[in-house]
């Protein structure tokens, strides 16, 4: 051909080898496979979350059949499962509980609640509860109300055995229907969990709570101050953790010779603080005795709000005709007699307990002691525990 050399011209012509049938189909496996087995694991994991639903349906009904053997009775308004494709989510509207093991038995009502379990762990319950919490006496008008900003229950563990179950609720309070505020606290939290045994044998628990900035001034006047507490207890000597009347297990305990003790205590006010640890154990009355060997720095500060000056007001006004006798006889004799009762108390607990140190704080180191149910500093009496059976 014009304009090719003679090397080129003597060179074989090169074929064009056709594309082979079927290479476009053969370039689709790829997509198809993948495609294929998306559908295989979204089938897969279909199957899962009904399986783990059903594990997770069926773990929540054993917990509120175990609650209603030992005689605390719950019920939804309303009921529905959910959450496909990424967790089970159980919600419960309306909710009641008849709380019928306790003296007097009492009905409560929330608003919902809403339980969340992930699909590869389905017998872990995570439970919301939105508030207000209304109780009542059964049949009568309620009497308390509590709310919060957020109330979790954890519970893990094949029923009717928890493994751990823990409470954490977010700016609680307690109040009266009529506005007398009962508790409050910034945040408050209880965990359980078996640290030895089994929920069928023997169980070793071991409970933390832990409050931040809680007040009950109602119940006692060393807790109307905003308080931090930690207490660490390991509790012995139930035989196992099946459905039944608290004050059964307790007895359990009494009987097995077990008991409650204090790893760790540390309490924290304004002005003062307390850290300690001891064992209790229970009488054959169901009243607590032990001893827990208490550090407490601001001890000044801790003796009036206990109201020793109140007690021995009292007792002087009453030696003398009562209605503030002693001013009568004297003016300014009964107040000048209180203020002089702290000073005094302070003093002899000083006298009798061993100087010691918390932080770069003085502190004095006092036997806070359990006796049939009474509870002394030192030999100051605080008041008396209530019998556990």
């Amino acid at each position: 051909m014009p304009g090719e050399s003679p090397l080129s011209m003597m060179r074989q012509p090169r074929s064009r080898r056709p594309d082979p049938v079927g290479a476009p189909r053969r370039r689709r496996w790829p997509f198809v496979a993948a495609f294929a087995a998306l559908i295989v694991l979204a089938a897969l994991w279909t199957g899962l979350w009904y399986y783990s639903a059903s594990t997770a349906d069926h773990a929540l009904i054993g917990w509120v059949e175990r609650e209603a053997a030992a005689g605390r009775v719950y019920a939804c308004g309303a009921q529905s499962i959910g959450g496909f494709p990424l967790s089970i989510q159980a919600n419960c509207a309306n909710a009641t509980a008849e709380i019928r093991n306790s003296a007097p038995p009492y009905a409560v009502a929330a608003k919902e609640i809403n339980f969340v379990a992930e699909v590869y762990n389905p017998t872990r319950l995570i439970g919301d509860v939105t508030g207000p919490l209304i109780l009542a006496p059964l049949g009568q008008s309620p009497s308390l109300t509590a709310d919060w900003t957020r109330a979790r229950i954890i519970v893990s563990g094949v029923p009717p055995n928890p493994d751990q179950v823990s409470i954490e609720l977010s700016a609680p309070h307690l109040d009266r229907v009529n506005g007398d505020a009962m508790f409050k606290a910034k945040h408050a939290d209880l965990r359980g969990r078996i640290t030895a045994g089994s929920p069928q044998d023997h169980p070793v628990i071991e409970m933390t709570l832990r409050l931040s900035e809680a007040a009950a001034p109602t119940f006692n006047t060393l807790l109307a101050e905003p308080t931090e507490a930690e207490v660490d207890a390991v509790v012995r000597g139930f035989s196992d953790l099946s459905p039944k009347p608290w004050a059964e297990r307790f007895r359990e305990m009494q009987a097995a010779g077990g008991g409650i003790d204090i790893k760790s205590l540390h309490i924290v006010q304004a002005d003062a603080i307390i850290v300690g640890n001891g064992t209790l154990s229970i009488g054959a009355n169901g009243k607590l005795n032990g001893l827990i060997r208490v550090a407490i720095a601001g001890l000044e500060h801790l003796v009036p709000r206990i109201g020793i000056d109140r007690m021995i007001g009292q007792d002087l006004d009453q030696l003398s005709g009562g209605n503030g006798g002693l001013d009568r006889l004297v003016p300014g004799l009964g107040e000048t007699l209180r203020a002089t009762a702290n000073a005094t108390v302070i003093d002899n607990l000083k006298k009798m307990g061993q100087p010691t140190s918390i932080g770069n704080q003085p502190a004095i180191v006092l036997p806070l002691r359990f006796t049939d149910g009474a509870i002394y500093l030192g030999m100051l009496r605080l008041g008396e525990a209530p019998p556990l059976f």
